[in-house]
């Protein structure tokens, strides 16, 4: 069972809304507290999603919440470090009880880190998720005074085991997802599911590796994603299952090396799909 104390803590990216349009968009920040050991890229991502999910929430009463779906593009332009303050803005291109369609990104110290755009997030009946009653309450909070910085203490990896690799082509693993963990506390109390965020970064270590043994002779380290394009989550993921994460080498074109992302469940049906781009 996970934590009920962490919710709003374990896996929530928004400390406080500084600005609001009403279904139109919002800025607001998130500080990466200075004691956890890493804050990826995907989490920055979504921190920019969460935050276009309070806009869309507020916007239709609470009665739905976005999952995640499909992201046309998403760009990387540096890292995050622990202690670092994130600068969120969202701007909501379409909202209503069907789904929101979003584009956003996120800085620090006036330096772009990542942006989003062409974001698609289905709405689902959002009391099968988490009680509205909470959800209005924590965002008020949110637009007041804001929430306790610093309550974040991390996300631990899931174990992803190499059960196939061809260097420079491909490799395959199998990622076994907890069957308890403080984040579903967030996400979500009423019904766990695994963030899409962390499996996308997953497969983008498995890319990563791909990408240096595809271009051994020019990187003397780990190269680093630039570009994240056609994301499309199928399915949910769900407490103690194994998903079978796969990255593929996809060619190399303009001095970028294209890498294939996909994840399927225990019956082999896809259950996510994406690519992922290197400057080499």
């Amino acid at each position: 069972m996970a934590d009920p104390t962490a919710h709003f803590a374990a896996f929530s990216f928004v400390d406080r809304i500084t600005a609001f349009a009403p279904g139109k968009g919002a800025h607001g920040v998130f500080h990466v507290p200075a004691a956890v050991a890493d804050f990826p890229a995907c989490l920055v991502a979504e921190a920019v999603g969460q935050l276009a999910a309070w806009v869309s929430m507020e916007h239709i009463g609470y009665r739905g919440r976005p999952v995640a779906a499909l992201a046309g593009e998403t760009r990387f332009f540096g890292a995050v470090t622990p202690g670092d303050l994130l600068e969120l803005t969202v701007e909501i291109d379409d909202v209503d009880d069907d789904a929101v369609a979003y584009h956003g990104w996120a800085d620090v110290a006036g330096r772009r880190v990542i942006e989003l755009n062409h974001c698609l997030g289905p709405m689902l009946p959002v009391a099968e998720f988490d009680a509205p009653e909470a959800l209005r309450e924590r965002f008020a909070v949110l637009r007041g005074a804001g929430a306790t910085p610093d309550r974040f203490h991390g996300v631990a990896a899931p174990d992803a085991a190499i059960v196939e690799h061809v260097p420079g082509v491909s490799v395959r693993a199998n990622l076994d997802v907890p069957m308890s963990a403080a984040f579903f506390a967030d996400h979500f109390p009423r019904r766990p599911v695994f963030p899409a965020t962390l499996l996308l970064n997953a497969q983008i270590a498995l890319a990563t590796r791909i990408a240096r043994e595809a271009n051994a002779a020019r990187h003397a380290i780990d190269p680093a994603p630039v570009r994240m394009t056609h994301v499309k989550m199928r399915a949910f993921i769900v407490p103690g299952q194994q998903v079978d994460v796969r990255a593929e080498f996809a060619g190399v074109q303009d001095a970028t090396t294209r890498i294939s992302l996909s994840a399927h469940d225990g019956d082999g049906k896809t259950i996510a799909t994406a690519r992922v781009e290197f400057t080499t």
